[in-house]
Order: C-alpha cells, then sequence, then structure tokens
C-alpha cells in the first residue's frame, strides 16, 4: 500500500469545523469496517492480512496474547515515529484510531458470517482494507508498516513499496509453518483484496493518467484536445535539444479509458508528435473534470 500520509514539506492547511467531523466520521466508519472483517470474517477462520495487523493476529495464534493488546502495542512505536516524519495530528489521529479498532475488537461481538474460505479471504479483506482506506481519508491509519517502511528506506536503497513487500513476504512465510499452508495462501489472496480495496476508496473510480506532447502541430492539438475531448490543456514553454528551436510543450490529464482516444487523436494530426504518460495516484484542484465540449 501507498504512504498514507502528506508529504513532510506540503503547507499545513487549517481545517475547518465541517473538515474535522468528516475526519471523525470517517475514521469511525473504518474502524467499525475494519472491526467486522476481523471479527466476523478473518479471526474465526484463522486467516491473516499483511503489515502490522497481519503480525499482530499471528502473534496471537503463536503466543495467546489478546490481539487488541498487540495490535496496539506493535502500532504504538511507528507513530512515535509518524510524529517525528510527519507531525503531531497525524500521529495522535492514528493513536486513537488503533485504540478504536483495539477497543471494537473487545467489545464488538460478530457471528461468524460465512465458514467458507473464498468468501472470508474476499469479503473479509474488503472490510479490513475498507477500514484501513476510510481511515486514511479520515487522516490517520490503522496500520503502522507505511510508517516503518518509510523509515527503513531513508536508511537503505529500497523503496517504500520494496520494504512493503519483502515485510509481507516474510510475514506470510511464517503464517505458512505456523497456520499451515493453505491457510498462508488464502491470507494472500485476503492481503490482495485488502489493498485494492484501499487504492480504490483512496484514488477513486477515475485512474488518471498524465500526457506529455511535444509536436510541432502543438496549436492544433491543443485545440483538438479542448474541443473534441473537453480536457483542460497546460502549456510550457520549451526549446529542441537538437536545433534549439522553441517549441511549445502541452500536458494534460484524462482518465485511463480516454487514454487510446487522445492518442489516436494525436497521431491524426501528427504522427510524429512526441509522447510521455505517466499514471497519476491523485489530483486537486484545477479544471479535471471535463468540461463542456463545443459544437
Amino acid at each position: 500500500m501507498k504512504p498514507p500520509f502528506p508529504s513532510i514539506s506540503a503547507p499545513i492547511k487549517i481545517k475547518r469545523p465541517w473538515g474535522r467531523l468528516r475526519d471523525v466520521l470517517l475514521i469511525g466508519f473504518g474502524i467499525c469496517s475494519a472491526g467486522l472483517g476481523l471479527k466476523g470474517f478473518l479471526i474465526p477462520n484463522h486467516f491473516i492480512d499483511g503489515g502490522v495487523t497481519g503480525l499482530s493476529m499471528l502473534m496471537s495464534k503463536s503466543t495467546g496474547i489478546p490481539l487488541p493488546f498487540l495490535i496496539l502495542l506493535i502500532n504504538t512505536p511507528f507513530f512515535i515515529a509518524g510524529y517525528k516524519l510527519v507531525g503531531h495530528s497525524f500521529a495522535f489521529k492514528s493513536f486513537l484510531a488503533v485504540t478504536g479498532l483495539a477497543v471494537v475488537l473487545l467489545t464488538l461481538e460478530v457471528p461468524i458470517l460465512t465458514d467458507d474460505k473464498l468468501l472470508t479471504a474476499v469479503f473479509g479483506g474488503f472490510f479490513l482494507g475498507a477500514g484501513i482506506g476510510l481511515s486514511i481519508r479520515g487522516g490517520s491509519v490503522l496500520d503502522g508498516t507505511e510508517i516503518l517502511a518509510l523509515l527503513v528506506s531513508k536508511r537503505t536503497s529500497l523503496t517504500i513499496g520494496d520494504v512493503i513487500l519483502i515485510i509481507n513476504l516474510i510475514l506470510f512465510l511464517g503464517a505458512a509453518f505456523v497456520l499451515g499452508l493453505e491457510p498462508a495462501m488464502y491470507s494472500v489472496l485476503t492481503y490482495l483484496t485488502a489493498s485494492k480495496t484501499v487504492d480504490f476508496l483512496i484514488h477513486g473510480i477515475e485512474e488518471y493518467t498524465g500526457v506529455t506532447i511535444v509536436s510541432v502541430h502543438s496549436a492544433t492539438i491543443r485545440e483538438a484536445i479542448l474541443n473534441q475531448l473537453g480536457r483542460a490543456v497546460t502549456i510550457y514553454k520549451g526549446q529542441r535539444g537538437f536545433s534549439g528551436d522553441e517549441v511549445d510543450i502541452l500536458y494534460c490529464v484524462v482518465t485511463r479509458l480516454e487514454v487510446q482516444r487522445l492518442k489516436t487523436l494525436i497521431s491524426e494530426l501528427d504522427p510524429s508528435a512526441f509522447l510521455i504518460m505517466h499514471s497519476i495516484n491523485d489530483t486537486s484542484g484545477g479544471m479535471i473534470k471535463k468540461r463542456p465540449l463545443s459544437h
């Protein structure tokens, strides 16, 4: 999963009362959803998730220590690190969120919703992932894995994604010895379901692609993007490396469903145009939504 916290250099934003209430509601719903996924699906069927939550579940199975206590205990050092790396608000809300999850696990009585292994892996992962995703949208985390990954990546050549992958690989190998091979494989499916649910809740249903276009027919292409696709275009003033000629470099953001249409449109106007495309995790402000098309 990707880091849920903002850039350390990002400007501090003062939230209005509605923003605080929204965060509280999101974190509250997230705690309830994660609690349902754990108590109603994963714990009764001896499945685990990835990250700190999965480690806590595995240790609880091995030692008999209550899961709520382990979740709070193992996450606490990472929240202290998050206080130093991200900020006190993030660390405080995360600590309260995990404490709330621990309380829910202690007090919530949920019947076993299914004993089907596939349904347990899919829906247990879905509800747990929804809980983590909602908490992230509220400005907190229910799992300190990303903070640990950030700490390790700062001291090694590994990326945050590499660290998370290694952590979960070791965790699921351990699960194979403790729980057995089949529960461990189902636990991998649980983790994948939870991860995709988190991505969906954080990034939304539309996945955006940023497209950079270098062409001698930039003016024509710009008009076509504006009028035929209804997308905004940003123009950079550039210079060709070999000839030194000035050129307008276009940049636009489209959904993944519009990428092929954009490529076809540019190819018709300038087959030799140079395109660079990259995925965008999130967007804010600007004219992201489509403008009315001209007729």
